[in-house]
């Protein structure tokens, strides 16, 4: 349901009223330093998605002012990332095929297909459907992506021509171009990855011993990939290695973003359907996380579900001005945060420059090396790789390792629509099955107090008579068997029981299912005359039970505490306690 007043739809009004002149500044300075970041950066992701360079920057400039009047964060800088680019490439390889629609109409049409699902979402309050992909999951997809993105980019660095969906289909086609490698292309290539990977580690060190400030030293350790866009590109002019085979950007055209519109064809919408959901998820969580990590250091509040809006209406700017994808990045947007952006308004003074650069500067990159390029997705995805994430899920949860694995193993294996998909899946089925056998123990008096706790684990006092069971769960379809096997095992074996006690206090919901089962378990334990209680139930579960007949055809009572229950049950057990007590 659409709730909310329409002054909280436009966020921009709130940090809006509190503008001044410092936070001007502030932002005015970091967005000159997204801006030299985004640059080369925007023209490689379109390169990555298959698309001419300028998408890139037409991609930064629309979305990024669209996403500063709907978005909440202050500090996310939205455009073009490394694994949306990746499946915006995949969903709309085979499609342009299918359909004959250009490949630019169909990557357009893909971001407003993007953007309408996200708005739809945010609307309708669906941001909670992004929690169906758990983070090791998400971290374990994140990290195969990186590896295929990272192989995709080889052919660049090589200067051959190879292709692939899939780590073992990139690595045989370029193993198959092995004897085509261009050398000046190689060296290229090679050498502004190590540039770039010593930019990140050693760059800001050396600034520092030289008397730099250290926030000076960190701004300029950052312009890393424009210093290598500079040389390489003037090494290509100056000696002509376009001549000898050194594949370059080419002519880029001088121009703001043009107005374009999606193609409304029935069979391009349907195929691109399920990957612009898919694009719509991982984009969204990628770009929350990020969003909520840098608000929390502020102490700034983060809305999920206008997230979602301004995410959508940042896409479907994409797809007004010829761009493709986006969400928020997380390089980008800690630059933007560490640089001391305040607001969003230096998401917006960045796509101004954005513009200015598309407007004058794009004759510069012509001789610009496409093996600069693809040395600068490599460096920049090269974060995103974590194998850490196995091994600390295999300390910590076999189940959290088992998702995590089969989700990288399928991106790697088939492509990244199938890794996802095996994400969501894999997801869903391990909080199935953690909820479906969810943790109950059987609690005894701690003697002194009032507290009850597992009797495998404390010295508790407990009474023949009676067994209370605690479950750590709500209750609902895919555990309501397992309680009644878990119950019915341990009164079998018990024949002195006259009193069951189930604990509510973990339980905050129970559907039709697991109602059915606690009449049938109310039943079965009155055939052999025991009483079946419950304690500590939530008022939200006892209204819905009190819609229901089951209170009235419960064979015992309902208690407020655990205690009372003892108390009027079992009060052996507290005589025994207080004995025990005095002794």
């Amino acid at each position: 349901m659409i709730k909310g007043s329409i002054a909280s739809y436009f966020p921009c009004l709130e940090w809006g009223r509190e503008y001044e002149r410092g936070v001007l500044i502030n932002d005015l300075l970091a967005a000159v330093i997204v801006t030299i970041m985004l640059i080369p950066q925007s023209l490689a992701y379109a390169m990555l998605a298959g698309l001419p360079p300028e998408a890139g920057l037409y991609a930064s400039i629309v979305p990024i002012l669209l996403y500063a009047v709907f978005g909440t964060s202050r500090t996310l800088a939205v455009g073009p990332v490394a694994v949306v680019s990746l499946m915006t490439a995949t969903a709309i390889g085979g499609v342009v095929q299918n359909t004959g629609v250009d490949y630019a109409t169909a990557a357009l049409t893909l971001a407003g297909l993007s953007g309408v699902m996200l708005v739809a979402m945010g609307l309708f309050r669906l941001g909670f459907l992004a929690n169906f992909l758990s983070h090791p999951v998400i971290a374990g997809f994140i990290t195969a992506s990186a590896i295929i993105i990272a192989a995709s980019q080889l052919k660049h660095v090589m200067g051959v021509s190879a292709g692939g969906h899939n780590l073992f289909d990139l690595l045989v086609s370029l193993g198959s171009q092995l004897g085509a490698i261009n050398g000046l292309t190689l060296v290229l290539g090679v050498t502004s990855t190590a540039f770039l990977f010593w930019c990140r580690k050693g760059l800001k060190a050396l600034l520092s011993r030289l008397g730099l400030a250290p926030k000076l030293a960190d701004a300029l350790a950052r312009t890393g990939p424009v210093m290598a866009v500079i040389v390489t590109t003037l090494l290509v002019w100056a000696f002509r290695l376009d001549t000898q085979g050194v594949s370059v950007v080419g002519v880029v055209p001088q121009s703001l973003p043009p107005l374009s519109w999606p193609s409304f064809s029935p069979e391009l919408l349907k195929e691109l359907l399920i990957p612009a959901l898919l694009i719509s998820v991982i984009g969204f969580v990628e770009s929350i996380s990020v969003a909520q990590t840098l608000a929390a250091k502020r102490r700034q509040r983060i809305r999920p579900d206008q997230e979602l809006i301004g995410l959508g209406a940042a896409n479907v700017g994409a797809a007004l001005t010829s761009g493709f994808p986006v969400t928020g990045g997380f390089s980008r947007s800690v630059v933007n945060f560490d640089a001391g952006a305040e607001t969003p308004a230096a998401g917006a003074m960045t796509a101004v420059m954005l513009a200015i650069a598309a407007l004058l500067l794009t004759p510069l990159i012509h001789y610009l090396p496409n093996a600069t390029l693809a040395a600068t997705i490599i460096v920049a995805v090269f974060s995103l790789v974590d194998f850490g994430i196995l091994k600390r899920s295999w300390s910590y949860s076999r189940a959290d390792f088992a998702a995590v694995l089969i989700t990288m193993a399928v991106t790697l294996a088939i492509g990244v629509e199938a890794g996802v998909s095996a994400g969501v899946i894999a997801s869903v089925a391990l909080f199935l099955y953690k909820t479906s056998r969810p943790h109950v123990a059987e609690v005894g008096l701690v003697p002194g107090t009032q507290h009850f706790r597992n009797i495998n684990r404390h010295r508790v006092l407990t009474d023949p008579s009676l067994v209370t069971i605690r479950v750590d769960e709500s209750l609902y379809f895919a555990n309501a068997r397992y309680l009644e096997d878990y119950i019915y095992d341990r009164i079998v074996s018990s024949e002195s029981t006259r009193h069951l006690i189930l604990m509510c206090s973990a339980v905050n919901e129970i559907d039709m299912s697991a109602l059915e089962s606690l009449e049938a378990i109310n039943q079965r334990l009155a055939d052999i005359d025991i009483c079946m209680h419950l304690t500590e139930v939530k008022g939200p579960v006892m209204d819905r039970l009190q819609q229901s007949h089951f209170l009235d055809e419960l064979t015992g009572q309902v208690f407020l505490s655990q205690y009372e229950a003892i108390q009027k049950l079992t009060p052996a057990v507290l005589i025994a306690d207080m004995n025990e007590a005095a002794a």
